[in-house]
């Protein structure tokens, strides 16, 4: 009888495991289709992704047409340099102040620290939409800061900070030991010290998830950078790409190839640094 049970539930754990793959590999499809589509249409004309966008070839072959031109009128390199510019820096000063913040927060027990940070976590629930206007507004009237880099970086820091700090504190409170602390402590750390070379290094798995969604939500931001830099010298990848749609009629053959040309650099740094990611995410999920 237990022999049964045991083929039974063995028959039952194969078939959920297979039902598990099937849903995954749906979903799966499902993510990559709109990708997929992109990709085919970007080596075909004008008329033949109007025509039948679903062709996989396009009657007449494959054409890099669409890229050449894409990226001569994008001008592909100065839009990356602005990109890789306002993600690198947003992203480094989001990680630093977040960290130090999220520690002072997590460690600090007094009222005001925990009203300012449930402030924080509060303002998360604000749309964007609802204070961009008055945002734009005071920064290009009163303090004539539009068309900035330095003013996109700044706003970015500002809007990435809330849910950088509520991930960091999360991890700090339940995988960072305060006896770690306070044994630094004694041999002498001074509080720079007993951040930088003890608690930090410890936050390698959120800090790594958190890059990873920073990195690609400032990389295909649009809205924010399009209320911000106004000077085509300025464009990053997303607003060179919108340059091709005009008011009656879109080039699609090059919206597509500039869409594959925005997101090809973040697919290939993620195929160089997949396994540090990887690791860091899985390291931070066991520790939470």
């Amino acid at each position: 009888m237990a022999k049964g049970r045991t083929v039974v539930g063995g028959r039952k754990a194969v078939f959920m495991n297979l039902m598990k793959l099937v849903l995954l590999t749906a979903v799966l499809i499902l993510y990559m289709i709109p990708f997929f589509l992109i990709l085919i249409n970007s080596f075909k004309r004008k008329i033949t992704i109007i025509k039948n966008p679903l062709m996989l070839v396009d009657p007449k072959g494959f054409s890099f047409d669409n890229y050449s031109s894409a990226f001569r009128e994008m001008n592909y390199v100065r839009a990356f340099g602005n990109s890789l510019i306002i993600t690198f820096v947003s992203v480094a000063f989001i990680v630093l102040f977040a960290s130090m913040a999220a520690y002072f927060f997590a460690r600090t027990k007094t009222f005001a620290a925990k009203f300012s940070f449930s402030l924080i976590v509060a303002a998360m629930v604000i749309p964007f939409q609802t204070i961009m206007i008055p945002l734009i507004s005071i920064y290009g009237n009163m303090f004539g800061m539009l068309n900035m880099r330095s003013t996109l970086i700044f706003m970015n820091i500002g809007f990435g900070m809330g849910l950088a700090i509520f991930i960091y504190y999360g991890f700090i409170r339940s995988g960072v030991p305060i006896s770690l602390e306070e044994a630094a402590i004694i041999d002498g750390c001074t509080p720079y010290q007993l951040f930088f070379k003890i608690v930090f290094p410890l936050l390698k798995p959120t800090t790594a998830t958190l890059i990873v969604l920073d990195v690609l939500w400032l990389w295909n931001d649009y809205l924010l950078p399009s209320l911000i830099l106004g000077k085509k010298k300025l464009y990053t990848l997303p607003l060179s790409t919108y340059t091709f749609y005009g008011t009656y009629s879109s080039d699609l053959g090059k919206i597509m190839a500039g869409l594959v040309l925005t997101i090809l650099p973040v697919i290939v740094i993620y195929l160089i640094l997949q396994k540090q990611i990887i690791s860091g995410v899985v390291a931070g999920a066991v520790k939470a």
